[in-house]
């Protein structure tokens, strides 16, 4: 290595040195990091990269002495940042491999969220053994892509701790739910990778438990039956700034109660006549302390107990008791449920559970100008706009997987959006974009001409039909080839013809050589119009001699367009989609509450493909060249007719963040 030669040079590089050791030493004497004696400074181009890892070494430790670190943690994990600075969750090289100036080898930080550290925590003193999640639905409604994240999370957690995961039904609600919902759930869950071996559980299973421990309660003084209406109840509640007012029946004896929940639970009651409420504060600063309903009187047929039972109990004391009951360590749910979390503890902590669960909160997903909500799903399946729950449209789960969504793409984009406790919205793009990420590779490229044009080779023989091979995924040769019968007449896309075409137009207009994908060079002679004017023929000449494949180059060509048979292509219906929603407009509109509904969100036109896409069978996909991802209808094909749903174009403005 090359030193700096000048007396004045070496002055200065012997004042800098002096400096720069001063300065690290302070550091070491501040931290036993530094112990080990420095090598021998030469500022020399290698001794300035040294320094930069040096430096970049002693801010990670001023950051740590002072605190920054951990300040900067909580705050990226409050406020739901997902890039990562370089203390937490980069690349950090071993500290004495950076004093040397030495940077071959890194060292990948494992970086947890917030839920992660709380089960560790946890773990490590002891307050569980184990991790067992739940997933929890009420089925009285399809899935959807939140759905889809909690799903993941509880079961990722238990995977990854090597727990236990249950799936569970909250079916306390018989006025809502349906087996229809039940089943749809199911096969949206097992699609998504969950699995629960044996523990498929029904709120419904807990009934006589629940009774029992409301009979519990009632007995420790607890609860009581009351006779306020939902309006009097509410009334009596109190509101935000003011203190509920004692309910006039809380004085009611034990006995008096006991005998009473038994009248409800028998039938004696018209629905509405009478609850159970937990006594507890009505004068606390959470609402959902102020002596809550726990049970009331509903006369319906529920869809796994019948007429069995007339009283069923509340979400917030069926759900507690439901995770004791199943061994559940960590109740995983979303924020809304943070102020229900000191009833779902007091209800635990009440019927004296030895070891009860801990409920943790995260922020929901939250999609940009996306229609999540049952209310309005149900509202466009009634009005005719969307065929269903499964409409490619929607984000159910259901419809995600209909219009050719993978899972490995669903986990990506769950993967992506993080954990937090922030609110945070993402954008449609970064789906698309996962999408497109799973399915470059292990789809096969196929030919599909979705506005055509006829295409004729005036030099070609008439009626000779020439098979040519071609590759089905130019990324990924283990998809190997396939063989594409070519003649005289092809389809075409429209939009790869111009007569007047701009500057920088390298596909076909009069007197320009392209190459057909898989094929030959074709030069454009001209063109036929209809009376409108309007291209219905494009005429050309191939060069047999430029035949792809037949090492051909002594000329090259700036276009490639593809091209499809005309006498062997089969024609079927293809649907191409928009947003459902008008996003100028945004979702809801503001007047009525209605949906602004896009009125161009669904194109049904019909495209001609190549042959071997006839076999296609339901959820198969394909990209279709230049134009997109493309996936079997499983509702509308048929055998040898298959409909295509159009899942993403090629193309996109999103960018992955950096981590950096």
């Amino acid at each position: 290595m090359q030193t700096i030669g000048s007396n004045n040079e070496k002055a200065v590089a012997s004042s800098q040195k002096r400096k720069h050791m001063q300065f690290l030493g302070n550091v070491q004497k501040a931290n036993p990091l530094y112990e080990k004696p420095l090598p021998a400074f030469r500022l020399t181009k290698a001794g300035l990269k040294s320094c930069q890892y040096r430096l970049k070494n002693i801010l990670w430790e001023v950051f740590i002495i002072l605190g920054v670190c951990d300040i900067m943690e909580m705050l990226r994990i409050e406020k739901g940042w997902t890039n990562r600075p370089f203390w937490n969750g980069v690349r950090v090289m071993e500290k004495n491999e950076m004093l040397n100036g030495v940077e071959n080898e890194e060292k990948e930080v494992v970086s947890r969220n917030f839920i992660e550290q709380i089960i560790d925590k946890d773990l490590e003193e002891g307050v569980y053994e184990t991790v067992h999640t739940r997933f929890p639905p009420e089925p009285n409604g399809y899935l959807h892509i939140g759905h889809a994240k909690s799903i993941l999370l509880n079961y990722g957690l238990a995977e990854k701790y090597n727990g236990l995961f249950n799936m569970r039904f909250d079916d306390t609600n018989p006025t809502k739910e349906k087996v229809e919902f039940v089943n749809s759930q199911l096969e949206d869950i097992k699609w998504l990778g969950a699995k629960w071996d044996d523990r498929l559980f029904f709120a419904s299973d807990y009934f006589g438990q629940m009774y029992e421990a409301a009979v519990k309660l009632i007995k420790k003084g607890k609860a009581y039956v009351s006779d306020l209406t939902a309006d009097e109840i509410r009334e009596y509640r109190g509101t935000l700034t003011e203190p509920g007012k004692e309910d006039p029946y809380a004085s009611r004896s034990v006995e008096e109660n006991l005998e009473l929940f038994e009248n409800m639970k028998n039938g004696v009651y018209k629905d509405g006549e009478k609850v159970l409420r937990a006594r507890i504060d009505m004068a606390s600063p959470n609402m959902n302390m102020r002596d809550p309903v726990i049970y009331r009187v509903a006369h319906m047929t529920h869809h796994r107990t019948g007429d069995t039972w007339c009283i069923y109990p509340m979400y917030d004391f069926a759900h507690p008791i439901e995770d004791a009951i199943e061994g559940i360590t960590h109740s995983i749910c979303t924020l809304e449920f943070e102020d229900h979390r000191p009833l779902y503890d007091w209800v635990v902590t009440e019927l004296e559970y030895p070891h009860p669960p801990k409920q943790i909160e995260f922020a929901k997903l939250y999609l940009k100008n996306v229609v999540t909500g049952k209310r309005y799903i149900k509202k466009l399946v009634e009005d005719g706009i969307a065929d269903g729950w499964d409409d490619p449209r929607l984000v159910s789960v259901a419809a995600l997987r209909r219009r050719g969504y993978t899972p490995e793409s669903i986990k990506k984009f769950v993967e992506l959006c993080g954990v937090s406790k922030a609110q945070s919205t993402a954008d449609m793009a970064m789906l698309e974009y996962c999408i497109r990420e799973d399915l470059k590779l292990k789809r096969p490229r196929m030919m599909a001409i979705l506005d055509p044009v006829k295409l004729i080779i005036d030099n070609w023989e008439d009626g000779k039909i020439e098979m040519l091979d071609a590759p089905n995924n130019l990324e990924n040769e283990s998809l190997g080839s396939r063989q594409l019968p070519f003649g005289k007449e092809l389809w075409i896309e429209r939009e790869d013809f111009m007569e007047e075409p701009p500057k920088k137009y390298f596909r076909l207009f009069p007197g320009n050589e392209v190459r057909l994908m898989n094929a030959y060079f074709v030069t454009c002679t001209g063109c036929v119009k209809d009376e409108t004017g309007k291209v219905v023929e494009i005429h050309c000449t191939y060069d047999p001699e430029t035949k792809s494949g037949s090492g051909f180059n002594a000329r090259k060509v700036k276009g490639t367009i593809h091209w499809v048979n005309a006498s062997t292509a089969i024609q079927a219906e293809v649907r191409l989609f928009e947003n459902i929603i008008d996003e100028e407009k945004g979702v809801y509109n503001e007047e009525d509450g209605s949906i602004n509904v896009n009125p161009n969100s669904k194109t049904v036109i019909t495209a001609y493909l190549e042959p071997a896409l006839k076999e296609a069978k339901a959820y198969e996909s394909f990209q279709f060249v230049r134009n997109g991802f493309f996936c079997v209808d499983y509702k509308d094909s048929k055998e040898g007719e298959p409909v295509f749903n159009r899942i993403v174009s090629l193309k996109s403005s999103f960018v992955l963040p950096k981590n950096d």
